[in-house]
Protein backbone atom coordinates (compact mmCIF):
# COMPACT_ATOMS: atom_id res chain seq x y z
CA UNK A 1 0.00 0.00 0.00
CA UNK A 2 1.23 3.48 -0.87
CA UNK A 3 0.82 6.06 1.88
CA UNK A 4 0.53 9.79 1.24
CA UNK A 5 0.34 12.79 3.56
CA UNK A 6 -2.71 15.04 3.54
CA UNK A 7 -2.41 18.83 3.80
CA UNK A 8 1.30 19.12 4.68
CA UNK A 9 1.16 22.81 3.69
CA UNK A 10 -1.42 23.69 6.35
CA UNK A 11 -0.79 24.88 9.92
CA UNK A 12 1.23 23.96 11.91
CA UNK A 13 3.48 23.51 8.87
CA UNK A 14 2.87 26.88 7.19
CA UNK A 15 6.31 28.41 7.78
CA UNK A 16 9.14 28.00 5.24
CA UNK A 17 11.16 26.06 7.82
CA UNK A 18 8.30 23.68 8.56
CA UNK A 19 7.63 23.13 4.85
CA UNK A 20 11.26 22.16 4.29
CA UNK A 21 11.25 19.88 7.29
CA UNK A 22 8.03 18.00 6.63
CA UNK A 23 8.92 17.41 2.97
CA UNK A 24 12.36 16.04 3.79
CA UNK A 25 11.02 13.91 6.67
CA UNK A 26 8.29 12.49 4.44
CA UNK A 27 10.88 11.43 1.90
CA UNK A 28 13.32 10.12 4.53
CA UNK A 29 10.69 7.82 5.99
CA UNK A 30 9.28 6.58 2.71
CA UNK A 31 5.98 8.44 2.30
CA UNK A 32 4.64 8.01 -1.20
CA UNK A 33 3.24 11.50 -1.77
CA UNK A 34 2.42 14.97 -0.46
CA UNK A 35 -1.18 16.17 -1.14
CA UNK A 36 -1.60 19.95 -1.02
CA UNK A 37 -5.08 21.57 -1.02
CA UNK A 38 -6.22 24.85 -2.53
CA UNK A 39 -8.40 27.84 -1.82
CA UNK A 40 -7.38 31.09 -3.50
CA UNK A 41 -9.42 33.15 -1.02
CA UNK A 42 -11.72 32.39 1.90
CA UNK A 43 -14.64 34.82 2.23
CA UNK A 44 -15.28 35.96 5.79
CA UNK A 45 -19.03 35.73 5.17
CA UNK A 46 -20.70 33.22 2.86
CA UNK A 47 -24.01 31.52 2.15
CA UNK A 48 -22.79 28.48 0.18
CA UNK A 49 -23.00 25.39 2.42
CA UNK A 50 -19.68 23.67 3.05
CA UNK A 51 -20.33 20.11 1.79
CA UNK A 52 -18.07 18.26 4.23
CA UNK A 53 -19.61 19.18 7.59
CA UNK A 54 -23.02 18.76 9.17
CA UNK A 55 -23.52 22.45 9.86
CA UNK A 56 -22.41 23.64 6.41
CA UNK A 57 -19.59 25.79 7.81
CA UNK A 58 -15.89 25.50 7.08
CA UNK A 59 -13.81 24.36 10.07
CA UNK A 60 -11.27 27.17 9.60
CA UNK A 61 -11.53 31.00 9.60
CA UNK A 62 -11.05 33.23 6.56
CA UNK A 63 -7.55 34.07 7.80
CA UNK A 64 -6.41 30.43 7.58
CA UNK A 65 -3.22 30.10 5.48
CA UNK A 66 -3.70 28.32 2.16
CA UNK A 67 -0.41 28.46 0.23
CA UNK A 68 -0.77 28.14 -3.52
CA UNK A 69 -0.34 24.39 -4.10
CA UNK A 70 1.82 24.69 -7.22
CA UNK A 71 4.13 27.23 -5.63
CA UNK A 72 4.41 25.09 -2.48
CA UNK A 73 5.10 21.90 -4.44
CA UNK A 74 7.63 23.70 -6.62
CA UNK A 75 9.39 24.86 -3.46
CA UNK A 76 9.66 21.39 -1.92
CA UNK A 77 10.43 19.71 -5.27
CA UNK A 78 13.93 21.14 -5.09
CA UNK A 79 14.39 19.73 -1.57
CA UNK A 80 13.34 16.16 -2.43
CA UNK A 81 14.01 13.56 -5.09
CA UNK A 82 11.55 10.67 -4.77
CA UNK A 83 8.33 11.70 -2.99
CA UNK A 84 5.42 12.36 -5.35
CA UNK A 85 3.98 15.87 -5.51
CA UNK A 86 0.18 16.10 -5.74
CA UNK A 87 -2.36 18.91 -5.73
CA UNK A 88 -5.23 17.70 -3.63
CA UNK A 89 -7.37 19.30 -4.93
CA UNK A 90 -6.68 22.22 -7.28
CA UNK A 91 -9.91 23.99 -8.31
CA UNK A 92 -9.62 23.54 -12.06
CA UNK A 93 -12.43 25.82 -13.35
CA UNK A 94 -10.84 28.81 -11.59
CA UNK A 95 -7.59 28.39 -13.54
CA UNK A 96 -6.57 29.37 -17.06
CA UNK A 97 -5.79 25.89 -18.43
CA UNK A 98 -3.20 27.10 -20.93
CA UNK A 99 -1.20 28.82 -18.20
CA UNK A 100 -1.79 25.84 -15.91
CA UNK A 101 -0.41 23.45 -18.53
CA UNK A 102 2.81 25.49 -18.61
CA UNK A 103 3.11 25.74 -14.81
CA UNK A 104 2.51 22.05 -14.18
CA UNK A 105 4.69 20.82 -17.05
CA UNK A 106 7.54 22.95 -15.70
CA UNK A 107 7.23 21.48 -12.20
CA UNK A 108 6.96 17.97 -13.60
CA UNK A 109 9.98 18.46 -15.86
CA UNK A 110 12.18 19.94 -13.13
CA UNK A 111 11.12 17.34 -10.54
CA UNK A 112 11.83 14.38 -12.81
CA UNK A 113 8.21 13.45 -13.47
CA UNK A 114 6.95 13.50 -9.88
CA UNK A 115 3.86 15.72 -10.23
CA UNK A 116 0.28 14.47 -10.25
CA UNK A 117 -2.50 17.00 -10.74
CA UNK A 118 -5.43 16.44 -8.42
CA UNK A 119 -8.34 18.54 -9.66
CA UNK A 120 -11.79 19.34 -8.34
CA UNK A 121 -14.88 21.10 -9.60
CA UNK A 122 -15.15 23.54 -6.71
CA UNK A 123 -18.15 24.16 -4.44
CA UNK A 124 -17.62 27.71 -3.11
CA UNK A 125 -19.68 30.21 -5.13
CA UNK A 126 -18.30 33.22 -3.21
CA UNK A 127 -14.74 32.16 -4.00
CA UNK A 128 -15.55 31.88 -7.72
CA UNK A 129 -17.04 35.38 -7.59
CA UNK A 130 -13.90 36.75 -5.94
CA UNK A 131 -11.70 35.09 -8.57
CA UNK A 132 -13.93 36.49 -11.32
CA UNK A 133 -14.92 33.15 -12.85
CA UNK A 134 -18.46 31.94 -13.52
CA UNK A 135 -19.80 29.38 -11.07
CA UNK A 136 -22.77 27.99 -12.97
CA UNK A 137 -20.79 26.78 -15.99
CA UNK A 138 -17.95 25.25 -13.98
CA UNK A 139 -18.78 21.69 -15.09
CA UNK A 140 -18.40 22.63 -18.75
CA UNK A 141 -15.19 24.49 -17.97
CA UNK A 142 -13.81 21.59 -15.95
CA UNK A 143 -14.39 19.02 -18.67
CA UNK A 144 -13.01 21.25 -21.41
CA UNK A 145 -9.98 22.26 -19.38
CA UNK A 146 -9.03 18.60 -18.95
CA UNK A 147 -8.94 18.35 -22.73
CA UNK A 148 -6.89 21.55 -23.04
CA UNK A 149 -4.28 20.30 -20.59
CA UNK A 150 -3.88 16.96 -22.30
CA UNK A 151 -3.76 18.55 -25.75
CA UNK A 152 -0.98 20.93 -24.74
CA UNK A 153 1.00 18.19 -23.02
CA UNK A 154 0.82 16.02 -26.16
CA UNK A 155 1.20 18.64 -28.94
CA UNK A 156 -2.36 18.20 -30.20
CA UNK A 157 -4.82 20.77 -31.53
CA UNK A 158 -7.98 21.49 -29.55
CA UNK A 159 -11.27 23.09 -30.52
CA UNK A 160 -13.63 23.85 -27.64
CA UNK A 161 -16.12 26.36 -26.34
CA UNK A 162 -13.61 28.38 -24.31
CA UNK A 163 -10.27 27.56 -25.96
CA UNK A 164 -9.06 26.85 -29.47
CA UNK A 165 -5.51 25.68 -29.98
CA UNK A 166 -4.00 25.13 -33.40
CA UNK A 167 -0.33 24.49 -34.03
CA UNK A 168 0.81 25.79 -30.64
CA UNK A 169 3.48 24.22 -28.45
CA UNK A 170 3.95 24.38 -24.69
CA UNK A 171 7.49 23.78 -23.47
CA UNK A 172 8.99 22.30 -21.43
CA UNK A 173 6.91 19.19 -21.93
CA UNK A 174 6.13 16.98 -18.95
CA UNK A 175 8.85 14.50 -18.10
CA UNK A 176 6.67 11.50 -18.97
CA UNK A 177 5.45 10.88 -22.52
CA UNK A 178 1.89 10.30 -21.35
CA UNK A 179 1.70 13.68 -19.64
CA UNK A 180 0.82 14.45 -16.04
CA UNK A 181 -1.65 12.09 -14.31
CA UNK A 182 -5.01 13.70 -13.49
CA UNK A 183 -6.64 12.61 -10.24
CA UNK A 184 -10.19 13.81 -9.80
CA UNK A 185 -11.86 14.59 -6.50
CA UNK A 186 -15.49 14.99 -5.52
CA UNK A 187 -18.23 13.63 -3.31
CA UNK A 188 -21.12 13.03 -5.72
CA UNK A 189 -22.26 10.39 -8.19
CA UNK A 190 -21.65 12.88 -10.99
CA UNK A 191 -18.04 13.33 -9.83
CA UNK A 192 -17.55 9.56 -9.77
CA UNK A 193 -18.88 9.21 -13.32
CA UNK A 194 -16.73 12.09 -14.53
CA UNK A 195 -13.69 10.39 -13.05
CA UNK A 196 -14.64 7.19 -14.87
CA UNK A 197 -14.81 9.03 -18.18
CA UNK A 198 -11.79 11.28 -17.80
CA UNK A 199 -9.47 10.53 -14.90
CA UNK A 200 -6.24 8.67 -14.26
CA UNK A 201 -7.18 8.51 -10.57
CA UNK A 202 -10.14 9.16 -8.27
CA UNK A 203 -10.19 10.47 -4.68
CA UNK A 204 -13.74 10.80 -3.31
CA UNK A 205 -13.85 12.92 -0.16
CA UNK A 206 -16.47 10.82 1.67
CA UNK A 207 -16.46 8.53 4.69
CA UNK A 208 -17.58 5.48 2.68
CA UNK A 209 -16.06 5.67 -0.81
CA UNK A 210 -17.16 2.17 -1.94
CA UNK A 211 -20.37 3.27 -3.76
CA UNK A 212 -18.54 6.05 -5.60
CA UNK A 213 -15.69 3.72 -6.55
CA UNK A 214 -18.26 1.32 -8.02
CA UNK A 215 -19.92 4.16 -9.94
CA UNK A 216 -16.55 5.29 -11.27
CA UNK A 217 -15.73 1.80 -12.49
CA UNK A 218 -19.13 1.42 -14.18
CA UNK A 219 -18.67 4.74 -15.94
CA UNK A 220 -15.20 3.75 -17.11
CA UNK A 221 -16.51 0.49 -18.56
CA UNK A 222 -19.37 2.33 -20.30
CA UNK A 223 -16.84 4.71 -21.85
CA UNK A 224 -14.72 1.83 -23.13
CA UNK A 225 -11.96 2.43 -20.60
CA UNK A 226 -10.22 -0.10 -18.36
CA UNK A 227 -11.55 0.56 -14.84
CA UNK A 228 -8.45 -1.06 -13.37
CA UNK A 229 -6.40 1.69 -15.00
CA UNK A 230 -7.93 4.30 -12.68
CA UNK A 231 -5.94 4.59 -9.44
CA UNK A 232 -8.25 4.72 -6.42
CA UNK A 233 -7.28 6.93 -3.49
CA UNK A 234 -8.93 7.32 -0.08
CA UNK A 235 -8.28 8.82 3.31
CA UNK A 236 -7.59 6.24 6.00
CA UNK A 237 -9.71 7.59 8.83
CA UNK A 238 -8.93 6.32 11.37
CA UNK A 239 -5.32 5.84 10.26
CA UNK A 240 -5.17 2.18 11.24
CA UNK A 241 -4.08 -0.99 9.49
CA UNK A 242 -7.63 -2.30 9.83
CA UNK A 243 -9.10 0.66 7.96
CA UNK A 244 -6.37 0.55 5.33
CA UNK A 245 -7.08 -3.15 4.78
CA UNK A 246 -10.77 -2.35 4.24
CA UNK A 247 -9.82 0.26 1.66
CA UNK A 248 -7.42 -2.10 -0.07
CA UNK A 249 -10.27 -4.60 -0.43
CA UNK A 250 -12.18 -1.85 -2.30
CA UNK A 251 -9.29 -1.53 -4.76
CA UNK A 252 -7.56 1.44 -3.13
CA UNK A 253 -3.83 1.61 -3.82
CA UNK A 254 -3.03 4.95 -2.14
CA UNK A 255 -4.20 5.77 1.38
CA UNK A 256 -3.86 9.27 2.79
CA UNK A 257 -3.19 10.19 6.41
CA UNK A 258 -2.50 13.43 8.25
CA UNK A 259 1.03 13.99 9.56
CA UNK A 260 1.48 14.55 13.30
CA UNK A 261 -0.04 17.90 14.24
CA UNK A 262 2.82 19.30 16.32
CA UNK A 263 4.90 22.50 16.19
CA UNK A 264 7.86 22.50 13.83
CA UNK A 265 10.39 22.26 16.68
CA UNK A 266 8.79 18.99 17.79
CA UNK A 267 8.25 17.54 14.33
CA UNK A 268 11.47 15.55 13.87
CA UNK A 269 10.88 13.32 16.90
CA UNK A 270 7.13 13.14 16.37
CA UNK A 271 7.54 12.16 12.74
CA UNK A 272 9.95 9.34 13.58
CA UNK A 273 7.34 7.86 15.90
CA UNK A 274 4.57 8.48 13.35
CA UNK A 275 6.63 6.76 10.65
CA UNK A 276 7.12 3.70 12.83
CA UNK A 277 3.51 3.44 14.02
CA UNK A 278 1.62 4.56 10.92
CA UNK A 279 3.64 4.86 7.71
CA UNK A 280 5.47 1.56 8.08
CA UNK A 281 2.43 -0.45 9.20
CA UNK A 282 0.20 0.80 6.39
CA UNK A 283 2.88 0.51 3.71
CA UNK A 284 3.43 -3.13 4.70
CA UNK A 285 -0.15 -4.10 3.75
Amino acid sequence: MKVGLLSPSMPPFDSPEAARLIATLAERYGAHSLWVPEHVVLPASYDTPYPYSGDGRMPVPAEWPYPDPLAWLGYVAGLTSTVRLVTGMLILPQRNPVVLAKETATIDFLSGGRLSLGVGLGWFREEFEAVGVGFDDRVARFEEYVGVLRALWSDEDFDGRYHRLKGVRCRPAPARPGGIPLIMGGHSIEAARRAGWLADGFFPAVADPAPLFAECRRAAEAAGRDPDGIELVAEASPATAERASELRAMGVSVVLVYPPQVPADELTDAFADFADRTLASLAAL
